[in-house]
């Protein structure tokens, strides 16, 4: 700021303000909710998310139309990708057992805009997403009472012919959401019955359906005679990987109720395993019973398991079909009710959205008014909107989501702990573990430049020369020691995590061009040939060092709660991945998401950056604090001095110099 223009000041305030971090409570686990989800909820919870009327309409869809058998590898394909972004949510589930999901783990690690449009497209996606499932559950059932429903409605009530308007107003799908409202406004622990029993009927289906299923399998429907396995090729299969990995999407739930877990440190890393494999399970028997029953060219896309059994003769296992495919969607419709107006909450509670949502019922311990005021919302658009007109807009909030999230885990890797205005660690990996008094030497410099070298405590001093004497590992976020020889003058001024953070800009950068040349450059770009492997050469260049660069810095590795493995290979793809996925949207998503992204910018601005309890908590006094710094001559001065949230310092107050040759005894007694 000194070297700034007085021109730019208020820029670069504005811009502080943007990118300020959300600092953590000491104690992780104090909530005012209420932690009473085991393991098994969460589980229930991750699985009721995740299986819902994509088995028994997707699966049939894309078999048919898109990859025909292989179906099943489509699935694995998906199945796979969805379990990188599964893995950075169970670890920041565990590490920060906060509800907000995507926000919140953005806020700790990106910044407060960043987190708050996150969070803005989140609560779109669980709203658009949740009235869709109402919508397809209302149709389905009319559907077994052959539309008496709909006839009934457009004869005796009203319908209209309006564009991404429904021809007739849906009192079913609104009726169910207003009730399924009400229910979850009495507790989690009500919500996590209703979900046991729903999962439990939709599971005891899906093993009926297996067991039935093989019992009528004919292998000859994978034979030449019908098409062979994969008609469509490899690309058949990669198409039909993009469209089944939305299927997963709704493990993230399980990390949104991390605040009302008993244990969040085991039972989310263990629940989002183990839902996510039994959904993947689920989905590959599903299909492959499917497409063994009835020549995959003669499914019925809307209901293709119901139909496959009417086909073979067996229409009473029709009936037992809806059962389970009604109570599937039951459980979608619950954890989406269930995880919205949490992320409401989360936001509300950190001041960026508006205070009546931050409002905890004190008998309930659940934010009623959020789950009251969401629910009504989602009726009302369940009621009017077509379900074509809403699915249509999916998916470009959850994958945005995802991509912040797989970024925040690398930030955070190689990020040293913070410290809070109290001295304590405000991101420690580990949210049972003792409050540190004070942050190690390698949150503060960079050990070889020729700059002020700041400690919290004398003892750190101390640390450092004997950390130099024995050749010890390096600090978190610094150059590993092995490349300090080779690239330390280039990077050895970077403050420790700064060059990471920088790379991880660059990855994502570099991930959307990479994606948006393979998607566009031939076809509607029309780019020549040696241009077009020109780019992708750069692009994919400027990823890979992109995460070599990485790599060469020192991660956190002293975490007693669970780490993605092969960070940053792990998140890096699956950044890759869903920019890839998000290139494939329609330009109708992109525009609804900038229209959506503007009216959240005006909020924000409106109230959110007013109001954030980090902007108050700056505006809080200064605290004093003794630092011990280090002159470049090896001169060691105490000061004490008024700490400002920012990290500034004002004048020192005083200070005593001494030798850093001293022994601890000799400074405690000049001291």
């Amino acid at each position: 700021m000194a070297t700034c223009p007085r021109g730019c000041a208020p820029a670069v305030r504005l811009c502080q303000k943007l990118n300020r971090l959300k600092t953590l409570d000491d104690d992780m686990m104090a909530t005012s909710l209420k932690r009473c989800l085991s393991t098994l909820d969460l589980t229930l919870l991750g699985v009721g998310g995740m299986v819902g009327s994509g088995l028994y309409v997707l699966t049939g869809t894309v078999a048919k139309d898109m990859v025909g058998p292989a179906v099943i590898i489509s699935f694995i394909f998906a199945g796979f990708a969805s379990l990188l972004a599964a893995f950075c949510y169970a670890e920041f589930g565990a590490r920060i057992p906060k509800t907000g999901s995507a926000y919140m783990f953005t806020y700790v690690s990106v910044g407060e805009v960043w987190a708050f449009l996150i969070g803005w497209n989140v609560i779109l996606e669980n709203m658009i997403g949740g009235a869709a499932v109402a919508r397809a559950w209302s149709g389905y059932l009319d559907s077994i009472f052959n539309h008496a429903i709909q006839n009934f409605t457009e004869t005796h009530i009203m319908q209209w012919d309006v564009p991404f308007l429904a021809h007739y107003p849906d009192l079913l799908a609104a009726g169910i959401l207003v009730v399924a409202s009400f229910f979850i406004s009495f507790g989690v622990q009500v919500s996590s019955y209703l979900n046991h029993i729903f999962s439990t009927i939709s599971m005891v289906v899906i093993i009926f359906i297996l067991v039935f299923g093989f019992m009528l399998a004919e292998p000859v429907n994978w034979s030449q005679k019908e098409g062979g396995f994969a008609p469509f090729g490899l690309s058949g299969i990669l198409a039909g990987s993009a469209t089944c990995f939305y299927a997963f999407v709704g493990f993230d739930v399980i990390a949104s109720s991390s605040e009302e877990a008993k244990n969040p440190q085991k039972a989310v890393p263990i629940a989002t395993a183990i839902s996510l494999g039994l959904a993947a399970t689920a989905y590959i028997l599903v299909s492959t019973v499917l497409t063994l029953m009835v020549p995959w060219h003669t499914l019925d896309p809307n209901s293709a398991l119901a139909d496959a059994f009417f086909r073979r003769g067996y229409s009473w296992a029709g009936v037992i079909v809806a059962i389970g495919s009604i109570c599937a969607m039951n459980t979608v419709l619950l954890c989406n009710l269930f995880s919205l107006p949490r992320i409401v909450y989360a936001m509300a509670e950190d001041g960026l959205f508006f205070s009546i949502f931050a409002r905890v019922n004190p008998v309930t311990k659940v934010p009623v008014n959020a789950i009251l005021v969401f629910g009504i919302l989602m009726a009302v658009m369940a009621l009017i909107f077509d379900l074509e007109a809403l699915v249509q807009f999916l998916s470009i909030g959850t994958l945005l989501a995802y991509t912040f999230v797989a970024a925040s885990v690398i930030v955070l890797r190689f990020q040293p702990g913070k410290t809070s205005s109290k001295g304590t660690a405000a991101t420690s990996p580990n949210p049972n573990a003792e409050p540190s008094p004070a942050p190690s030497e390698s949150q503060t410099i960079t050990e070889d430049s020729g700059e002020l070298k700041q400690y919290e405590s004398f003892s750190d001093k101390l640390q450092l020369v004997e950390r130099q004497k024995t050749g010890e590992r390096r600090g978190v976020g610094q150059l590993k020691a092995c490349w300090e020889p080779y690239l330390g003058k280039l990077f050895g001024d970077s403050e420790p995590g700064e060059v990471v953070a920088a790379c991880v800009l660059t990855l994502i950068v570099s991930s959307v061009s990479l994606c948006a040349v393979l998607e566009f450059g031939s076809k509607q770009l029309q780019l020549p040939v040696w241009s077009f492997t020109m780019l992708l050469v750069i692009f994919s260049l400027a990823y890979v060092l992109s995460l070599a660069l990485i790599w060469l810095h020192e991660p956190q590795t002293d975490s007693k709660t669970f780490q993605v493995p092969l960070v940053p290979l792990t998140p890096g793809a699956s950044i890759l991945i869903n920019v890839f996925l998000m290139m494939k949207l329609s330009p109708l998503t992109w525009i609804r998401f900038a229209v959506w992204i503007a009216i959240g910018l005006v909020v924000y601005f409106g109230y959110g950056i007013w109001h954030s309890k980090e902007g108050r908590r700056e505006l809080q006094p200064k605290d004093m604090a003794a630092r011990y710094v280090v002159l470049p001559s090896g001169s060691l001065v105490e000061t004490v001095q008024p700490v400002q949230p920012n990290g500034q310092v004002d004048t020192p107050a005083h200070h005593i110099t001494t030798s850093t040759d001293m022994t601890a005894e000799e400074c405690a007694e000049k001291r």
